[in-house]
């Protein structure tokens, strides 16, 4: 019997114990969070996941959106992978508050079998690029401006063929340029011709630890000159295999290298510490993050850096598969530790198989909030759909102190309840109205666009920063300083969660308290100090050394 198959047994036996009481409790809301927009703003989307009834592992792996400025006109466009290599990713133009489709002759449009995106300038060039994951060969997609894009994928030397899951830019190596770091999920030569079942025997989707099919994830260093060379063995990143799904790229270590944070599925995650030289160690045992408080190697999906009791280092959030929880690790210096049972989403999350995860204070009350993806690979002890055994409704969580968690329902925030089995999330403020919004991606149903409607939202401020080459200054830290002398930490970020890219402007609801000076970071070192700035617009911070 494999894992998978155990779930529904744990569930079972959680809920018929003490476990019925909810450790987070539920918050019910006069009128909901968001609203599905996505007829009225021109998207019509569907991920084609290619299921036939084989149970092939990859189709409940895929699908993801990237929410990015392309063409460099101050709002959010979106771009969407798609599985059926005959449709082709899709490109929109968000055009005063409407998306067009631009897809067709914009280059963009990969025909690969998609599973993630990720967004950085990686040439420096002032446009923001795509780097598509798929199950195949992975597709390096310069922004050409214009609304055009080139595969380069060869020429930069960044093929990566195989089962890739996600990846993420950054500059690792402190040179000014942005490295590229990409999850491989399983060897695919060795996950065919196996079948799989429940308890129920019931075909269902296999325990990728069964294949035997591990690899090295991949770590490309930026040339400077519109290439990567491969280091993964170099940097050390050989030494372990693993089952890499989510990865992001943070200081997690407080030495103001970025490192990086690989969640595995069903195998201890990783945690690859920078040493400034080029190299790598994975010291996640040593600084308790592998594993959860349980000493258990979770089902890891989705992770991201994330602040979340704002004491201005990185905590670390991981999603998790049906019948384990969340994990939420707070960052203590030298060494993390597990904080899923005492966060109140230890027994919600449970119950789910979630993937993507968003931290944002939707109703901009100097909190962040959570909303996750979910999407079942075995039919759980709740039937949500009668079209898909795997459909499940997402989750959206308030914080109410600091590091407390309630769970919102309906389940998601919307007024109707929305089913399906969806995988990336994507998020920023799409609209321009000082909330932050989502793109939901769904397989085999239609793509959601959330818009943020919560009522009695607090104010707000947002700022994009910029690097010396007129791009996202991704690593770079912005501290804000309210009146009342309590701070506001985030970091300049687009590759978090499950396989998605996110508005790399950095979003902070303010309640009714006011700024008095906002302190911004780049990763080398120069800082920029604000007074008083306007409130309820987005600052755009130019570097200036």
């Amino acid at each position: 019997m494999n894992y998978y198959s155990t779930w529904l047994l744990l569930f079972l036996t959680a809920c018929s114990g003490n476990e019925q009481q909810s450790d987070s409790k539920v918050q019910n809301t006069p009128s909901p969070w968001f609203e599905d927009v996505a007829s009225d703003w021109g998207v019509d989307f569907t991920y084609d996941n290619g299921a036939e009834g084989e149970f092939h592992i990859r189709e409940v792996t895929g699908g993801a959106p990237a929410l990015f400025d392309y063409d460099n006109d101050g709002d959010l466009d979106l771009y969407v992978v798609q599985g059926n290599g005959a449709l082709g990713n899709a490109l929109f133009e968000n055009v005063d508050g409407m998306f067009v489709d631009r897809s067709e002759g914009s280059g963009a449009n990969d025909t690969g079998y998609g599973i993630g995106v990720s967004t950085g300038d990686y040439d420096n060039d002032g446009d923001t690029d795509l780097y598509v994951t798929n199950l195949g060969v992975n597709a390096l997609l310069r922004n050409e401006g214009g609304g055009k894009f080139t595969n380069v994928t060869q020429v930069a030397g960044v093929e990566d063929e195989g089962f890739s899951a996600c990846s993420a830019f950054g500059d690792l190596d402190n040179d000014g340029d942005l490295d590229l770091i990409v999850t491989k999920y399983l060897d695919v030569e060795l996950i065919s011709d196996r079948e799989c079942f429940d308890n129920l025997s019931r075909q269902t989707y296999c325990n990728p630890t069964i294949y035997e099919a591990e690899l090295q994830d991949t770590l490309f260093f930026n040339n400077g000159d519109g290439t990567f060379t491969d280091v993964t063995t170099e940097a050390g990143l050989s030494s372990v295999k693993g089952t890499g799904l989510g990865v992001f790229i943070s200081d997690l270590t407080g030495d103001e290298l970025p490192d990086i944070f690989i969640a595995n599925d069903a195998m201890p995650d990783r945690l690859w510490v920078n040493q400034g030289d080029g190299t790598f160690i994975e010291d996640s045992i040593h600084r308790n993050i592998a594993i959860d408080d349980s000493g258990i190697a979770k089902a890891g999906m989705g992770a991201t850096p994330v602040d979340i009791d704002q004491d201005g280092d990185m905590d670390v959030y991981v999603t998790n598969i049906f019948g384990e929880s969340d994990s939420f690790y707070r960052n203590e210096g030298d060494f993390f530790q597990d904080m899923t049972r005492r966060s109140g989403l230890y027994a919600e999350t449970r119950a789910y198989t979630r993937w993507g995860i968003v931290f944002a204070d939707f109703d901009n009350d100097t909190l962040l909030d959570l909303y996750e993806t979910t999407g079942g690979v075995v039919s759980g002890a709740i039937s949500y759909s009668s079209e898909d055994p795997l459909a499940e409704p997402n989750l959206l969580f308030q914080q109410k102190e600091n590091g407390r968690f309630n769970l919102i329902d309906p389940k998601g925030g919307t007024a109707e309840l929305l089913i399906a089995s969806t995988h990336g999330v994507a998020s920023g403020d799409i609209d321009g109205d000082g909330a932050v919004d989502l793109v939901v991606v769904n397989s085999n149903a239609p793509l959601n666009i959330l818009k943020n409607i919560t009522k009695n939202r607090g104010g707000w401020i947002t700022f994009q920063i910029l690097n010396a080459y007129g791009s996202n200054a991704l690593g770079a830290q912005v501290d804000v300083e309210l009146q009342d002398g309590s701070h506001l930490f985030a970091e300049i970020k687009s590759a978090c969660g499950y396989a998605s890219a996110h508005d790399p402007r950095a979003h902070f609801g303010l309640g009714g308290k006011r700024v008095s000076q906002v302190t911004i970071t780049w990763p080398v070192g120069t800082i920029r100090i604000l007074k008083n700035p306007e409130l309820h617009t987005t600052h755009v911070i130019e570097y200036v050394e």
